[in-house]
């Protein structure tokens, strides 16, 4: 991939501007953040836009702007063979789309064989997994330090972006190109690394609300109790103040933190959790050692939320802005963009209780028409399906009507144990939607769609007989 990212660097650097196109999500944020950092560093003129999917009728809008050579990032692939005659560059990890030109064997590790004027980087391409191994800002990353050694920094911002696109193995630890570009950031010290405990909010939430807010997993009798959390502390001996200031959880002792965990897993044990989910307790987490101890930006599993709540709510500039250093102001914007994400969620969450989730032979499902934003609703379905409120032994999909394009938007979510039972859940949507007179893809593990109103029967009719085929 070496060798490919540099030719893509060096077709960047002989450019005076370039415009770069990104996704809405963390990943996508962050991949215009590593590619605008590296784009101004060398001198050239940049400027951003992010979308939400890039269908046609967006790319016929490209080709007619003019715009000089674009820079997709965190998408790209999944649409090869409608670039092709765009002067472009592709740094992405979701499944590569068809390409119209067919490389010969020996030129299918060259990028250059497959399109026109289009250069693509993407890990499907290298044997590599995209959904697990390197994602959008990781394929970006490897460009820009191409591009100079100085944007070797950047590599934090890839940390970030792959744990926002929840990258990590079932031990909690990122692997392949993504342990390399980890080594890097570790290495410039940027990132320091440790064992602990995966729960959110370590950096700044009090201990109870970090218990209180746990939703992967629910801890059971704790996740959304309050004063079952207070009391769950107090009864193991963990003081909840020092000073009058509300303790953290790195304020604890080993033997404080250890504690509590082992309560945990006692409890989950008793409630009939996996030994899977009480394991999953415990991973590696990433300090952004150059952040303030006890805010958001301070370990990657929570900057990446942030960034995701101003994705959600098409704002991914304010989320640029924070990735690039700008904050003040852009920091408590994003903020109070991740507090009403927060609710949105919780409503959303209320919303799908109420009306319950339908199962069919190999799938459950549920449809939150307007009153789940199409731009949560894959996250809503990840909640879901992490909590006791779902079968885990199937994979689950959402609908919600979208709220800028005509159609519904489609998401689905499936386990790492599906996935190596066959799961493939972007050949699932890509193909089943196609069916409909739709489009979509993503990872085997998680992928998305847009179909048009009134074929969800039809496509859940479609989506059982394509996955009875990868399960049974």
């Amino acid at each position: 991939m070496k060798k490919k990212a540099k030719t893509i660097a060096e077709k960047l650097l002989s450019e005076n501007n370039v415009h770069i196109i990104s996704h809405i999500d963390a990943d996508g944020i962050t991949s215009a953040g590593i590619a605008y950092k590296a784009l101004d560093r060398a001198g050239i003129d940049v400027s951003v836009e992010f979308i939400k999917q890039l269908d046609e009728s967006k790319i016929e809008e490209i080709k007619a702007d003019d715009q000089g050579l674009i820079w997709f990032t965190d998408l790209g692939s999944g649409q090869i063979s409608s670039l092709e005659s765009l002067d472009c560059v592709i740094t992405d990890h979701h499944e590569p789309g068809n390409s119209t030109l067919t490389p010969k064997l020996e030129d299918r590790g060259n990028i250059l064989s497959y399109c026109r004027k289009a250069l693509e980087l993407n890990p499907h391409n290298f044997g590599l997994d995209g959904a697990k191994e390197i994602s959008g800002s990781g394929t970006t990353y490897l460009v820009a330090k191409e591009m100079s050694d100085k944007n070797r920094d950047l590599s934090k911002l890839a940390v970030i972006g792959a744990v926002g696109d929840l990258q990590t193995s079932e031990k909690g630890k990122l692997i392949g190109k993504n342990r390399e570009i980890l080594r890097e950031a570790v290495d410039e010290g940027v990132i320091s690394k440790r064992v602990d405990t995966t729960l959110y909010g370590l950096e700044s939430r009090p201990l109870h609300k970090v218990l209180e807010y746990a939703s992967n997993p629910i801890l059971p009798g704790l996740t959304g109790e309050e004063s079952n959390c207070v009391n769950f502390l107090v009864e193991n001996d963990i003081e909840l103040k020092k000073d009058g200031e509300w303790r953290k959880w790195y304020d604890l002792s080993k033997e404080e933190k250890r504690t509590i965990l082992s309560e945990l897993a006692k409890r989950m044990l008793r409630r009939g959790y996996s030994t899977e989910n009480v394991e999953s307790l415990i991973g590696e987490i990433y300090i952004l050692t150059e952040e303030e101890k006890g805010t958001m930006l301070r370990q990657a599993k929570e900057f990446s939320t942030l960034l995701n709540s101003c994705g959600r709510y098409d704002k991914a500039e304010i989320g640029l802005h924070v990735c690039l250093g700008d904050r003040d102001e852009y920091l408590d914007e994003a903020m109070k963009l991740l507090a009403g994400h927060q609710k949105v969620l919780v409503d959303c969450l209320d919303y799908v209780e109420s009306i319950g989730i339908e199962e069919g032979e190999n799938i459950q499902f549920f449809h939150g028409e307007d009153r789940i934003p199409d731009t949560v609703v894959g996250t809503v379905a990840g909640m879901i399906l992490s909590s006791g409120d779902a079968d885990k032994r199937l994979p689950i999909f959402a609908f919600a009507n979208s709220d800028d394009r005509e159609g519904v938007k489609v998401s689905s979510r499936g386990t790492k144990q599906l996935v190596q039972k066959g799961l493939d859940l972007s050949s699932v949507m890509s193909e089943c939607s196609e069916e409909v007179g739709g489009e979509g893809g993503g990872h085997d593990i998680a992928a998305g769609a847009l179909i048009p109103h009134g074929k969800e029967e039809e496509f859940l009719n479609e989506v059982e007989k394509k996955i009875d085929s990868q399960l049974n």
